[in-house]
């Protein structure tokens, strides 16, 4: 069998593209934030080229100017520059750029020859396999599935998608336009909550520490809904772990008040699609963006809020699911996880003070918990890094004891107390650490078949659940 020809001509690449997209970041401050989404270094085809972004992206996340000046100082320091082509080249592809307009579109030209790229790599490495003829074929379809998988996952193409697209199957409504008002203080939307937080600071950074399976992504999307509904602020939903489609789904679960696989299946009744009809319109009109970027580094978080707060409406909330999900690309000096999520974490508390509004991490908590008695969350049951905790102006928990006691063990240490007094459904969230007032509990009830958490004063008569 004859090696393919296609394989033997040069690979896709663009190098008039790769120059335009270097010359605008030396040229146009913002030209950055637009491109960060999009490419990494590795997407360029010409090496150099690829120091010179690295060099950009460098001197960005130390907060330092990037220009042919700083630029050419730092791949000097790297022992680089004259690799490179020196001052000379640098100033050469400004020259050739016409304008920094349309840097996003020089970036997707670049990004799709690297795409092409990958594919020969994984296409090449498939054949390379297909020769070697091992006995397990089924082997040789996960290793090439797990090529394709990578490829697929390292494009960046996604970014934000308004809500009332992903709610657009259930019901097309017309966008309303909302005058913007000034928030002083984002409101979580729980009374009691709010009232020992004061709300949610601008300029804070906010953890909401839980185990797997206690609701934090439930518990954030209804603040991020309380904020954009009841007070119209415009919120950020960065989700690592889930689709923004299955959010949406979420969200409009718990405002129509029906179980998310009935809607998925259709199965809904004639009342509760009146329900889940006037659920999508009043959700339709609440500014919530999501991005579902599956593999998201800090600096592309901080590029893509930064172009969202640029918006005529601006921001006014930050939601990201989940701290420990989230990469550190770029980092200099970076050794390990701990120091990558510290970075993380400082950078996060750095991005709300600059855009001042208050940005709500949430964060898996140790296994640590599982083993003691009684199984209250702590501080020290931040994952990774104990900088979270310093960073952090305000850190909560989420705890749900029914989640560990069964109503027979409940009633076995619980000999005077009714079986009605079982804590089903109920919610407790911990103030562990408030930078600027009191700590505390706040009691919440909690409807597991919608996933929602709510008020205690707006519990009907009867079991949650009713």
């Amino acid at each position: 069998m004859a090696f393919p020809a296609a394989l033997e001509r040069l690979p896709p690449h663009d190098i008039e593209a790769e120059e335009a997209v270097i010359a605008a970041l030396l040229v146009d401050v913002e030209a950055l934030h637009k491109v960060l989404p999009i490419l990494k270094a590795q997407d360029f085809f010409r090496e150099k080229n690829g120091w010179v972004y690295e060099a950009c992206l460098a001197l960005w996340n130390r907060d330092e100017a990037v220009n042919q000046i700083t630029v050419a100082h730092e791949l000097a320091r790297l022992d680089r520059l004259e690799q490179t082509g020196g001052q000379t080249y640098l100033a050469e592809v400004i020259r050739a750029l016409p304008t920094s307009l349309g840097v996003e579109f020089y970036a997707r030209l670049v990004k799709r020859d690297a795409t092409y790229r990958g594919l020969i790599h994984a296409a090449t490495g498939i054949l390379q396999m297909a020769y070697e003829a091992p006995p397990e074929i089924e082997h040789v379809f996960t290793r090439a599935e797990d090529l394709l998988q990578r490829l697929r996952g390292g494009e960046n193409f996604r970014d934000f998608v308004h809500i009332s697209q992903l709610l657009s199957a259930y019901l097309e409504e017309d966008a309303e336009t909302f005058e913007r008002k000034q928030l002083s203080a984002i409101q979580t939307g729980f009374t009691d909550l709010d009232a020992l937080l004061g709300g949610l600071k601008r300029s804070d950074l906010v953890i909401i520490g839980a185990r797997p399976s206690v609701g934090k992504s439930s518990f954030a999307l209804g603040i991020a809904r309380n904020a954009a509904v009841s007070q119209r602020a415009n919120v950020a939903f960065f989700s690592l772990e889930m689709s923004g489609e299955q959010l949406a789904v979420r969200l409009l679960s718990a405002e129509a008040n029906v179980e998310a696989t009935r809607l998925r299946l259709g199965t809904q009744t004639e009342l509760e699609e009146r329900r889940i009809i006037r659920a999508t319109g009043e959700l339709s009109e609440a500014n919530i963006w999501f991005d579902d970027t599956p593999v998201l580094t800090v600096a592309e978080l901080r590029a893509k809020a930064r172009r969202l707060a640029m918006r005529q409406d601006g921001l006014d909330l930050i939601v990201i699911d989940y701290l420990q999900l989230m990469h550190g690309e770029g980092i200099p000096g970076r050794e390990n996880r701990v120091q990558e999520i510290s970075y993380i974490s400082r950078t996060l508390k750095s991005l709300a003070r600059e855009l001042d509004v208050p940005i709500i991490a949430l964060a898996q908590l140790s296994r640590a918990i599982e083993n003691r008695h009684p199984r209250t969350p702590m501080l020290s049951d931040l994952r990774d890094s104990g900088s979270i905790e310093q960073d952090a102006d305000v850190v909560m928990f989420l705890s749900r004891e029914e989640l560990y006691v069964s109503l027979e063990q409940w009633m076995a240490s619980h000999e005077d107390m009714p079986a009605a007094a079982y804590p089903r459904g109920v919610a407790q969230v911990i103030v562990a650490k408030h930078r600027n007032g009191p700590i505390g509990n706040v009691e919440l009830r909690f409807r597991d078949r919608i996933a929602k958490f709510e008020d205690w004063t707006l519990r009907p008569d009867g079991p949650p659940d009713d």
